[in-house]
């Protein structure tokens, strides 16, 4: 019986796969503007059957929100009417009628269809004719059933409002959107190896695709080639370096995705790159040709299947979860929970601000550059729990610092203000991430996102934690924090991207909350 390679006994075809990370934001929070599968929004390693299931998800969750502006301007209009609900004509009939009909409008005019190449007045246009339109249905429909008594200028108001407010709503999220994608957190980050007709037809589709949550960094060709270097390859794309550089730009850019668009009988020890790859936790795709077998490598953490990417086929390596409806859950929560926790603790937030403000001098929030997600850097806000020159005398206290590697943490830390040890006893000083969290850098549950600093001392192994979406809390958390060394908390930290479930977010969830009613803080 034939042997295959060992990288062929791990292939195999997986139907359900998805790979997620920060650009899933405007994907759920947002979902007209992305009714299809990304990556910091979301980052792809599917099937296609993946992404027509991703995208019906999302557009359901679009639909439903659409719904709920429905009703808030029926209600508006209701109430600026003052009209009696318990009335004749039956306004909770009309009320029912009126969602029915908007919402076979929004679907004509094609509020749900992909709007990648759209601009914000086509969208208002579609708002307007789907709002007249649906009122027009709405007043057939009252006349078929026989209403009489309808007030027209209810129906007049009700118009006004489901223009406003659908304006409003996605005028918004369309401005938010395009400020988020210039700041690049919320694109994929591909760098293409090779430069040739396979790279070519690749890029060329990613471009003809019209897709701003992609951005490609540029194109690797072999060491051989370094007259290559510079060239233009499509459109702007350009050839950025040879394979010299690969572990150098993967270990300072924010490189989300590896396609290799090229034979790979012509790169030597591919092997190596992938492994180097890999144990960054980025995700891998190889246009397959006949050399296929060449590639005698069995990743250790990495998964392998089969996948389609702008309709051409590719074998997919990664290495972070790939469980793609719980993932989409994920971010649900993350957005809503965070949303409505900020709504809910907003009193509690603002005592704690006075509370800092007249306790000790400096600025309430304590701000600091942190590497998220494959080492994009964002600024993280806290609480400030020390005095205001505490940075710099952190460089006299590394002396008793009670953490090994990297990592500086000390018990009893001189630095930390009397209203700053409750804060940090009880973990809220951590609150302000929530709004991290709104800004799709962040997640409730995740590896705690590092300094850069911390990040350039880091061995190979345990940069694959800048893989997922860093979290407010994670198993180190509630395992001793301080009592634990750096080596066991980067341990700690793979072991929940290699074993993540919704359900293991929940637990870490309730361990969190144990932890901290208990007084378990730094």
């Amino acid at each position: 019986m034939q042997q295959h390679p060992p990288i062929l006994n791990n292939i195999y075809c997986c139907h359900n796969t998805s790979r997620y990370d920060s650009i899933i934001l405007d994907q759920l929070l947002f979902p007209i503007f992305t009714t299809k599968q990304t990556s910091s929004k979301l980052r792809t390693s599917s099937t296609m059957n993946t992404h027509n299931k991703s995208s019906d998800i999302f557009t359901g969750l679009h639909q439903i929100t659409d719904i709920l502006v429905i009703s808030i301007a029926y209600w508006a209009a209701f109430q600026t009417r003052n009209l009696p609900m318990n009335s004749n004509p039956p306004y909770l009939l009309i009320f029912i009628l009126t969602i029915v009909c908007c919402h076979i409008n929004l679907r004509l005019f094609g509020i749900y269809s992909s709007t990648n190449n759209k601009n914000f007045p086509r969208i208002f246009s579609q708002i307007i004719k789907a709002g007249f339109a649906g009122t027009a249905t709405l007043i057939f429909a009252i006349y078929l059933l026989h209403i009489e008594a309808i007030s027209r200028l209810f129906l007049g108001i009700f118009l006004i409002y489901f223009i406003l407010f659908f304006t409003l709503t996605k005028a918004i999220i369309y401005y938010m959107l395009r400020h988020k994608r210039r700041q690049n957190n919320n694109t994929l980050n591909i760098l293409i190896i090779g430069s040739r007709h396979r790279a070519i037809d690749l890029i060329s589709k990613i471009f003809d695709n019209h897709d701003p949550d992609y951005r490609i960094l540029g194109c690797l060709e072999t060491m051989d080639s370094q007259d290559e270097v510079g060239k233009k390859v499509f459109n702007e794309v350009k050839v950025i370096a040879t394979l010299e550089k690969f572990n150098e730009i993967l270990l300072t850019e924010a490189v989300d995705e590896i396609i290799f668009a090229m034979p790979l009988q012509k790169i030597d020890k591919i092997h190596e790159y992938i492994f180097f790859a890999e144990n960054l936790g980025i995700n891998i795709r190889i246009m397959p040709d006949f050399q296929l077998q060449s590639i005698l490598y069995n990743p250790a953490t990495a998964k392998i299947f089969i996948d389609s990417f702008m309709g051409l086929p590719f074998m997919s390596l990664s290495s972070i979860p790939y469980k793609n409806a719980d993932l989409i859950i994920k971010a649900v929560i993350d957005y809503f929970v965070a949303g409505f926790s900020l709504i809910i603790l907003s009193p509690l937030l603002i005592l704690i601000a006075i509370t800092i403000k007249l306790s000790s001098k400096g600025p309430i929030l304590f701000t600091q550059i942190r590497s998220g997600l494959n080492g994009r850097q964002f600024t993280l806000y806290k609480f400030r729990t020390m005095v205001s020159n505490a940075e710099e005398l952190k460089e006299q206290l590394k002396v008793i610092n009670e953490m090994d590697g990297p990592v500086f943490k000390i018990t009893n830390d001189p630095r930390v203000t009397p209203v700053g040890h409750f804060l940090r006893r009880t973990s809220l000083d951590e609150l302000p991430q929530l709004f991290n969290i709104i800004k799709g850098e962040m997640s409730l549950v995740g590896p705690r996102p590092p300094l850069p600093s911390e990040v350039q001392e880091y061995q190979l192994w345990q940069r694959r934690k800048l893989s997922m979406k860093p979290g407010l809390t994670c198993i180190w958390q509630v395992s001793g924090r301080n009592n634990v060394s750096f080596k066991e908390w980067m341990t700690m930290d793979l072991e929940y991207i290699d074993k993540w479930s919704l359900f293991l977010d929940f637990k870490l969830l309730v361990l969190t909350v144990k932890e901290v009613t208990h007084g378990g803080g730094k």
